[in-house]
C-alpha cells in the first residue's frame, strides 16, 4: 500500500509522533505529581487534609489520566501509521515493542479506576506500580525516539 503524499508532507509527518510523545511525557510527569498529591491527601489529617482537598487533585488526576490514555493510544497508532506510510513496513525493534507495551500498560492501569473508586487497595497499588513502570519506559522511549529522529534528520 502506497499512499500518495508529497515528499514534503511525508517528511514532516515523521515529526508529529515524537513531538506529541515528548509533550505526553511531560503531561505524564504532571499526572504522576497529581497522583502523589492524591495519596498525600488520602493519608493527611486535620487541617492539612482540608487544604489538600481544596486542590481537587483526585478530579484533576482522573481527568489528566483520561486524556493521557486517549492521546497515548492515538499517538502510538499514529507513529506506526506514519512509519508504515513512509516506509511500507514497520521496523520491528525495542522502540516498537516498548511502545506497544506502554499502550497496554496505560490501558490496564486505567481499567483499575472502578476498583480504586470502590476503595480496593490492591487496585491502587497496582495502578501506582504500573504507572511508575510506564514512566520509566516512557523516559527510555524518549531516548530511543531521539535516536530515530536523529537518523531521519541525517538521512534527509
Amino acid at each position: 500500500m502506497n499512499i500518495a503524499l508529497s515528499p514534503s508532507v511525508k517528511y514532516w509527518l515523521n515529526f508529529f509522533h515524537p513531538v506529541m510523545m515528548w509533550a505526553l511525557l511531560l503531561f505524564s510527569i504532571y499526572a504522576a505529581y497529581l497522583g502523589l498529591q492524591v495519596q498525600r491527601t488520602r493519608h493527611a489529617g486535620g487541617e492539612e487534609k482540608k487544604e489538600l482537598i481544596k486542590g481537587k487533585y483526585n478530579v484533576k488526576h482522573y481527568q489528566i489520566g483520561s486524556i493521557l490514555l486517549g492521546l497515548m493510544v492515538a499517538g502510538a497508532i499514529g507513529g506506526m501509521a506514519v512509519t508504515y506510510i513512509n516506509n511500507g513496513k514497520l521496523f520491528f525493534g525495542p522502540h516498537l515493542l516498548a511502545g506497544l507495551g506502554m499502550t497496554s500498560i496505560i490501558a490496564f492501569s486505567a481499567s483499575l479506576s472502578p476498583f480504586m473508586q470502590k476503595g480496593a487497595n490492591w487496585a491502587r497499588m497496582t495502578h501506582i506500580l504500573l504507572n511508575f513502570t510506564l514512566l520509566g519506559l516512557f523516559a527510555w522511549q524518549a531516548i530511543t525516539g531521539v535516536q530515530i529522529v536523529q537518523r531521519l534528520l541525517t538521512n534527509a
